[in-house]
C-alpha cells in the first residue's frame, strides 16, 4: 500500500507574449464580466508554436474515458501529465470537463490562442472561466503549484495572468526549448516505474513546498 497522502487528505489539510504573433483585443466591464471576442491573426500562438489544423485527442491515464486533444510529442506528454495530476490530486475530470486543441479563432485574451497550436488545456473551463478568480480551496492550490514545480516552469497556469483564467494550463516555453525535452523524458520516465509520478507524491513535503513557492514567486 502506498504511503502518499489521498486527495482527502490533501484537502482536509489547510494549506510577455511574443510581439507581432496576432490581434486581440478584450473589453471588460466594471464587474469583471463581459469580454469582447476577437479573433487570433498569427499563424502562431502567443507562446510560440504554429497554429495547427488537427490534434489527436489522447487519454487521460488514470481517468477513465476522459481524453484531451493536444499537440503530439513533448508537449503532449507533458500536458497529459497536468491532467492526469489535476484528477487524481485536485478535482476528478469527467469526459466533458477537459479542452484543448481548438480551431476556433474567437479568443477572450491573448493566451487562449495556445490552444490553437494543441498547447494548452483547460479543465473544468465552465467552473473557472476568464476573469474569475479564487476558484480554488488553498490545499488544492497547493497541489496546482506542485504539479508547476515539478514541471520546472515548462508550464504557466492562466490563474498567474494579468487576467486569470484558473482552468488553463500552457506549456510557457517555444518549440525545441531544451527544458521542455529534459521534464518530458523525466515524466516518461515516472510513467515507467510503479509508484512513482501522478497519485504517488506527496506535494505536502517541505522540500515540495518550497520549491513550489520559489515557482510561484517567479511566474507570477
Amino acid at each position: 500500500m502506498s504511503s502518499q497522502p489521498s486527495r482527502r487528505r490533501v484537502l482536509t489539510v489547510g494549506l510577455g507574449l511574443a510581439g507581432g504573433v496576432g490581434l486581440w483585443s478584450a473589453a471588460v466591464t466594471a464587474a469583471g464580466a463581459a469580454t469582447t471576442l476577437t479573433g487570433w491573426a498569427g499563424d502562431t500562438s502567443a507562446n510560440g508554436w504554429p497554429v495547427i489544423a488537427q490534434a489527436a485527442a489522447r487519454p487521460v491515464e488514470g481517468a477513465g474515458a476522459v481524453s484531451v486533444a493536444v499537440l503530439d510529442g513533448d508537449a503532449a506528454t507533458v500536458l497529459l501529465h497536468v491532467a492526469r495530476r489535476f484528477h487524481y490530486d485536485v478535482q476528478p475530470l469527467a469526459p466533458d470537463e477537459i479542452t484543448g486543441h481548438r480551431t476556433d479563432r474567437a479568443l477572450a485574451v491573448p493566451y487562449e490562442s495556445n490552444y490553437l497550436s494543441g498547447t494548452a488545456i483547460a479543465v473544468h473551463p465552465l467552473l473557472y472561466p476568464v476573469h474569475a478568480s479564487g476558484g480554488f480551496f488553498p490545499p488544492e492550490l497547493t497541489v496546482i503549484r506542485d504539479i508547476l514545480a515539478d514541471l520546472e516552469g515548462v508550464v504557466r497556469w492562466g490563474g498567474d495572468e494579468s487576467v486569470p483564467k484558473e482552468s488553463h494550463f500552457q506549456l510557457d516555453v517555444p518549440p525545441g526549448d531544451p527544458g521542455l525535452k529534459r521534464v518530458a523524458a523525466k515524466v516518461r520516465q515516472w510513467n515507467s516505474q510503479p509508484g512513482e509520478g501522478a497519485g504517488a507524491i506527496d506535494p505536502l513535503a517541505p522540500g515540495r513546498l518550497q520549491a513550489a513557492r520559489s515557482l510561484a514567486q517567479r511566474q507570477r
